[in-house]
C-alpha cells in the first residue's frame, strides 16, 4: 500500500480527522478597521445574479465583493513594505502551504489580558517539550479569540487607545521571521500582529519580520482548540490571485486520533 493510499484508508476509518480552521464568510465577517487618514478594505458582500428565476431559470449564482484580507486569509510577502520585492500569492510554492502545525496555547493568558504577547520563551518552552521546530512548520497562536468571531465589536476589541488583541512581541516576531524552519504564522485574531503593535519598534513587527523574510501569515483561524500542540498537518489553500497581496483561504488540519 502506498503512502497516499494509507491516508485515504485512515480518513475513511476515522483514524485521521480533518479539522476545518476556516471562519465562515458572510456580511457579518469582521474586517480590520484602520484609523483615518488610512483607507480600509471592503467587507464581504454578496449580490444575487439569478436564483432559478427569469434572470436564470435553471441556475443560481452570485457576485461577491471583498478585500484580499477578509476573514480567514493569507498574507503574502508583497503585502508589506519589507517584502515588497517578494512573492505575490500566485507565486507561493504549494509545498510551502502544507506543513506541520506548531500550536502555542495562550488562551488562558489572553482571557486574563487581551494585550498578552507571545514571546520567544513560549516557543523555546514548546521546543523543550516537543523537540526542535519541524521543517516547513506553521506556528499557530491559540488565544481563544475565535469565540468572539460572531461579534465584530468584541472581535476587534478597540477603544480610544486602539485595539486590544494578543500577538507576538517584537523579539518573537523577529525570532519567527528569522527561524529557518518556519513557513508561516497563524492567529485567531483579525491580523498577525498584536493590537498594540502600531506602537512597537518596528511597528507591526510580525508583518515586518515575517513577510520581509518570505514567511506567510494566516488570520481569523478557528478551532485551534481541537489541535494538539504537535503532530497535526496544516493545509493552506489561498486563491492564486495574480499579483495578490493576500487571499481568503480555506485552512484545515489533519489530526491523527489517539
Amino acid at each position: 500500500m502506498t503512502i497516499l493510499q494509507d491516508v485515504v484508508t485512515h480518513l475513511s476509518t476515522g483514524r485521521l480527522r480533518i479539522i476545518d480552521l476556516t471562519a465562515p464568510l458572510s456580511e457579518q465577517t469582521p474586517v480590520l478597521q484602520l484609523p483615518e487618514p488610512f483607507s480600509n478594505t471592503a467587507s464581504f458582500q454578496m449580490e444575487t445574479i439569478s436564483a432559478f428565476d427569469a434572470a436564470g431559470p435553471a441556475w443560481a449564482w452570485s457576485n461577491i465583493t471583498m478585500g484580499e484580507h477578509t476573514g480567514t486569509h493569507l498574507d503574502a510577502p508583497i503585502h508589506w513594505v519589507t517584502g515588497r520585492e517578494g512573492k505575490a500569492v500566485h507565486q507561493i510554492e504549494p509545498d510551502r502551504l502544507i506543513g506541520p502545525a506548531v500550536v502555542i496555547d495562550l488562551s488562558a493568558e489572553a482571557t486574563a489580558n487581551p494585550d498578552v504577547l507571545l514571546e520567544p520563551a513560549h516557543l523555546e518552552a514548546w521546543e523543550a517539550q516537543h523537540g526542535p521546530l519541524p521543517e516547513n512548520c506553521w506556528v499557530l497562536l491559540r488565544s481563544g479569540w475565535s469565540e468572539r468571531n460572531a461579534d465584530a465589536r468584541q472581535f476587534l476589541n478597540a477603544d480610544e487607545n486602539g485595539p486590544h488583541t494578543p500577538g507576538p512581541s517584537v523579539a518573537c516576531a523577529r525570532w519567527l521571521g528569522e527561524h529557518p524552519a518556519v513557513s508561516g504564522f497563524g492567529v485567531e485574531t483579525v491580523g498577525i500582529d498584536a493590537g498594540a503593535a502600531g506602537g512597537f519598534e518596528p511597528s507591526f513587527p510580525a508583518h515586518h519580520y515575517l513577510l520581509g523574510h518570505d514567511r506567510y501569515g494566516l488570520t481569523s483561524l478557528i478551532n485551534l482548540d481541537q489541535l494538539p500542540a504537535s503532530g497535526a498537518l496544516l493545509v493552506v489553500a489561498p486563491l492564486p490571485i495574480v499579483g495578490g497581496t493576500g487571499s481568503p483561504a480555506r485552512v484545515y488540519a489533519l489530526v491523527e486520533r489517539p
